[in-house]
């Protein structure tokens, strides 16, 4: 008979995942998830100091393969930064439509830590202002946005499309009309983001 492989974190957090994908938040805990691996409590304990932590790091993995995309969406200087602005805006929506449209019940356990003010929460957030805050900083550099803090215009964008970026608007995300209204949200900020003409001189 084969050896098992040693328990690693990447497999509790796999079966984890299996869990919350077959039976919801309730059922994953340490107890469900060693039971599922065939192994004791204490050993995943040994990887995950309770179910806080493993609710934790199973959901910032679920985060971060997204975040990467968005990352380089956000750095590509290729593309003027007005128009990297709103497609960064778009692309924040589209990967929350997907995690709920793919994988609702890591959705749901995501809102539940949330909810209880988890540090991955915290984390997301402010790893989205900071790509965000990278893209307002280009946009000053350049003289296309007219702004002295780009952190601080960062957290005002943000909180302007919090309808097409937080939970609590989660179920309004799948309306047919939604990526119109954040095009139209868009062209407002960006109107008032943008710089001036230059004075031109009159005799």
């Amino acid at each position: 008979m084969p050896a098992r492989s040693p328990l690693d974190a990447d497999t509790i957090l796999a079966a984890t995942e299996e869990i919350l994908r077959r039976h919801g938040p309730d059922k994953a805990t340490v107890v469900d998830v060693a039971r599922a691996l065939g192994v004791t409590h204490a050993a995943v304990y040994k990887h995950f100091a309770s179910k806080q932590a493993l609710r934790e790091a199973v959901t910032r993995r679920w985060l971060d393969r997204n975040r990467d995309t968005l990352a380089v969406l956000a750095a590509d200087r290729t593309v003027p930064p007005a128009r990297r602005l709103r497609a960064w805006l778009h692309a924040v929506l589209a990967v929350k439509q997907a995690k709920i449209r793919e994988d609702p019940e890591l959705f749901a356990a995501y809102g539940i830590l949330a909810a209880a003010h988890s540090t991955v929460a915290t984390d997301h957030v402010a790893d989205l202002l900071g790509q965000l805050a990278a893209v307002i900083a280009d946009g000053a550099a350049d003289g296309s946005f007219r702004t002295g803090d780009a952190a601080a215009t960062a957290r005002v964008v943000f909180h302007a499309t919090a309808k097409f970026n937080h939970l609590a608007h989660a179920a309004e995300w799948q309306n047919p009309g939604i990526g119109a209204e954040l095009d139209e949200v868009c062209s407002l900020l960006l109107e008032g983001l943008q710089s001036p003409a230059p004075a031109t001189n009159k005799e």
